[in-house]
């Protein structure tokens, strides 16, 4: 058996080019959609990362600004800046580049951000209404993963689902969304006692803890759904993800590859969350 590829490059393209669409209506209402990204400090991948949002958004009509800040910059500058983007009727999303430099308090910082601009899903409004089910906004990792299940058509009703990782950005708002589609849902981690007691009972698998090959083929149920959200290089330097692609592929009915799987996922859901931002704050809405 050979599993079916989630192609998350194709997925991400579709919804690039729907949310295109929705800008090019909302701004012949004279609202053009826009995202203030902000980075602070020198990190390469963020840079990557940060030059990537830019240039997605341009291609969707999107106006996206990138703020450039030194390391020291700080915490007191940080936040203000961030109240002033808040205040700005014409930024409709605003989002702060993870990781910080140590110095400053990304909880604190995340908080700031106001929940109406929360593109990220990360406030602890955004978190709350998710847990409720509540409109709001959902973090953008997770959120893809779910689109990416819904374009093979599956249905989550009663089935075992298992997501590995509990980080506040991925591992947490995934299990919630799961849950709210009537799956079963385990979450396991690091203090997790046999991981692969849970995994070989699961139709769909999450692996979202950013280490190497913790899924391999002896742990995945024939015919599973499995979804890669690890970012892992391996040793030859090449990106690879959290599963043991080669193994479990030869087991799962489904899979997403390591790159273009969910990392352009993740950047579509961001342009598809400012646009409802800025969709809910217009006049017409």
């Amino acid at each position: 058996m050979t599993a079916q590829i989630i192609d998350g490059k194709a997925l991400a393209a579709q919804i690039r080019s729907e949310v295109s669409g929705r800008t090019a209506a909302l701004k012949a209402r004279g609202v053009a959609p826009a995202l203030s990204i902000i980075l602070v400090g020198e990190d390469p991948a963020s840079q990557v990362y940060t030059r990537h949002k830019v240039n997605d958004s341009a291609e969707t009509g999107l106006a996206a600004t990138l703020e450039r800040y030194p390391a020291d910059m700080t915490e007191v500058a940080l936040l203000a800046r961030i109240r002033e983007l808040n205040e700005d009727p014409a930024v409709h999303g605003i989002l702060v580049q993870l990781p910080l430099p140590k110095h400053l308090d990304s909880q604190k910082v995340i908080e700031t951000i106001s929940p109406a601009k929360d593109v990220d899903g990360f406030h602890v409004a955004s978190a709350g209404a998710l847990m409720v089910g509540r409109p709001g906004f959902w973090p953008c990792t997770p959120h893809g993963c779910m689109k990416m299940l819904e374009s093979i058509g599956y249905d989550l009703r009663g089935k075992n689902a298992v997501v590995i990782g509990r980080s506040n950005i991925v591992g947490k708002p995934m299990a919630m969304m799961l849950l709210a589609k009537n799956a079963t849902v385990t979450i396991c981690h690091s203090g997790t006692k046999d991981l692969g007691s849970f995994t070989r009972n699961a139709d769909v698998v999450v692996a979202a803890v950013g280490k190497r090959n913790i899924l391999t083929a002896d742990m995945v149920k024939p015919g599973a759904v499995v979804i890669d959200v690890g970012m892992n290089t391996n040793d030859e330097g090449k990106l690879c993800g959290d599963v043991d692609f080669a193994g479990v592929s030869k087991v799962a009915g489904w899979i997403t590859p390591v790159p273009g799987g969910v990392g352009p996922m993740t950047r579509a859901m961001l342009l598809a969350n400012t646009l409802e931002a800025a969709e809910r704050s217009s006049p017409a809405h």
